[in-house]
Formats: C-alpha cells, sequence, structure tokens
C-alpha cells in the first residue's frame, strides 16, 4: 500500500498589517524540494493535472483564489477544496490527482521533490490502475 495525501496547517502569523505564512522543507515539506512551478489564468472548466507520478512528491497551495484537488488512489477518490494559502495538499507518488473547478484569479502553487522527467508521469488512469494495483472502475473513470 503507497501513502495516502493529506492537508498539512501551515503557519500563520497574523497582523494588522497583512498575514504571513510559510513553509520550510525542514518543518512542513516532508521531502526535498527540487523543484517549484504555479498554474494560472486556467479558463473557466478547464481542468489540470489528470495523472500520477511514479516518484514525485508534492505539495499543492492555493495561493489566490481556490481549486479542487481531486485525488484517487488505487481504490478511493478523496476530493480536497483548496482555498486558504495556509493549507497545502501533501500527494505522495502513486496518487491520481485531478486539479479542477478554478476561481477567477486562482494560483496554484506545487513543490515536488523531483526534477521534471516525462518518465515519471503516469498520464493514463488505466495504467495508474495497473501500477497501484487496484482493479478496474466497473463503470469507468473520468480523469
Amino acid at each position: 500500500m503507497h501513502a495516502l495525501p493529506y492537508l498539512i496547517d501551515l503557519p500563520k502569523i497574523l497582523d494588522d498589517r497583512g498575514n504571513l505564512s510559510f513553509l520550510q522543507e525542514s518543518d512542513q515539506i516532508p521531502f526535498e524540494v527540487k523543484r517549484a512551478y504555479w498554474i494560472y489564468d486556467v479558463p473557466g472548466g478547464e481542468v489540470r493535472g489528470s495523472h500520477a507520478f511514479y516518484r514525485s512528491h508534492e505539495l499543492i497551495i492555493a495561493l489566490s483564489g481556490s481549486f479542487d484537488v481531486v485525488v484517487h488512489d488505487g481504490s478511493e477518490e478523496h476530493v480536497f477544496s483548496l482555498k486558504r494559502s495556509y493549507y497545502a495538499l501533501y500527494l505522495p507518488p502513486m496518487n491520481w490527482r485531478t486539479l479542477r473547478d478554478f476561481s477567477t484569479n486562482s494560483l496554484a502553487f506545487v513543490v515536488a521533490s523531483t526534477e521534471y522527467h516525462e518518465s515519471d508521469y503516469i498520464r493514463s488512469f488505466e495504467t495508474f490502475q495497473m501500477a497501484a494495483g487496484s482493479p478496474p472502475c466497473p463503470n469507468g473513470h473520468s480523469s
């Protein structure tokens, strides 16, 4: 069995001039960061992701706006609604993820444990299910 995703409550420093949150590799990030990227200007109704990784761990934060991350671990699907910049979603390898329902001006910030390597991506849900050791969904799966 592989590790399951979970939410991390990031530190919040409250100040009348504006609040501050942060993350540190040694405290909130359960892996060494090798890459960071962000997703923005997503047109209404579009989805991002719809893949899994063999090796890469990720941490996803909604820095602005909101979006949902639909995660399938091979046997169950869970929806994480990210709408506060002090929550981070930890996604270990072998979890299928789809980002959807982006609000206007949303900004998804992602840190990853690996540099980009196309060979780490699983882009077919059926291939993911086989790699995760789960039977195919009887009524199909919309990625």
